[in-house]
């Protein structure tokens, strides 16, 4: 091995920032907030004591008076945020009657709707909970046609059944060999 290869595995890695560290590291962090270099030991905001610690990040606050969500900065401070705050309800958008939660529409269905247990109805575009999020298990004002029909053939031979077996036959016959199936002989 020549001298010179030595040399070029010098520039691998980046040197931990951190004052007490400086650590040459192979797979170095950088920091979204103070933009320096450090090591898997030093990498959190608290380990290395970061001047703009959750300068990129993004956080929720809800509205007291009408529970929307509103999205805000890291960088927002605390009179910030309440300005913001106070924008929103001077706004038209913060209405109290919309504190109430939204539960699904189908009768004597008590299911609250949140981000994650509802779906819209592509034909009605009404929001419903995940147990009638198909257009035959709630009263879908566009759905009818081939499926309405299959369903009320299906229940009237469902009914037509009246509490039978599947595997009984409609018709009782005291003679055994009319119901037998002939063989066919090979030939």
């Amino acid at each position: 091995m020549s001298k010179g290869a030595t040399l070029d595995l010098l520039d691998i890695g980046r040197h931990c920032h951190h004052s007490d560290c400086y650590q040459l590291d192979f797979l170095p962090f950088n920091c979204d907030g103070c933009r320096k270099v450090f090591c898997l030991e030093h990498r959190s905001y608290t380990s290395h004591e970061c001047p703009k610690p959750y300068a990129n990040s993004r956080k929720v606050i809800l509205c007291e008076t009408c529970s929307t969500a509103i999205e805000i900065t890291g960088k927002d401070g605390e009179e910030e945020v309440k300005k913001i705050l106070e924008n929103h309800e001077n706004s038209e958008d913060c209405d109290p009657s919309k504190k109430k939660k939204p539960k699904c529409p189908v009768k004597r269905c008590k299911q609250v709707l949140t981000f994650s247990n509802n779906s819209t109805c592509k034909i009605c575009q009404v929001k419903l909970c995940l147990a009638h999020r198909f257009p035959s298990d709630h009263a879908c004002k566009g759905y009818g046609g081939k499926e309405k029909a299959a369903v009320k053939k299906f229940l009237v031979a469902f009914d037509a059944r009246n509490g039978k077996d599947c595997g009984t036959s409609m018709t009782t016959s005291t003679n055994r060999s009319s119901t037998r199936i002939p063989s066919v002989k090979a030939s």
